[in-house]
């Protein structure tokens, strides 16, 4: 099984998707997810890192806190990320997030994204173990 990330459609707005062997690697690729329908994850070096923690009750939750406080990253310091690691501790989340500031001319941004919300939100894992962390973000 190897990670990955994708989009689906949701009226408006753009779906979220990331899957993984783990939560953390599903929260890792849903962020991927994020940072793609504003540009290429490719073309954003990874040369700062940030840190970034949040805390909820359950996995669904968590899912949005943590896209949500990636968007207030990308906002606060005009920055894209293109890599990520995610750490889950019971209810706690703990990440690093590596990227650079925007540069308009060689990330070509499509969109900006407003925020997370919980349409289509849902974790969960297959019988085979594989982990689907889902919702859809707010052109």
């Amino acid at each position: 099984m190897t990670p990955g990330w994708e989009h689906f459609e949701h009226q408006a707005d753009i779906g979220l998707r990331g899957v993984g062997r783990t939560p953390a690697e599903a929260f890792e690729q849903a962020a991927l997810a994020l940072t793609a329908v504003v540009t290429e994850p490719e073309r954003v070096r990874a040369a700062e890192r940030v840190e970034i923690a949040c805390e909820a009750t359950d996995l669904d939750l968590l899912l949005v806190d943590w896209l949500s406080r990636v968007v207030c990253e990308m906002s606060a310091r005009r920055m894209l990320f293109s890599r990520f690691e995610v750490r889950i501790d019971g209810a706690r989340l703990a990440a690093s997030a590596w990227g650079e500031r925007i540069e308009p001319a060689r990330h070509e941004p499509a969109v900006e994204v407003k925020g997370v919300s919980y349409l289509e939100l849902r974790v969960t894992a297959d019988a085979a173990g594989v982990w689907t962390a889902q919702c859809v973000a707010d052109v």
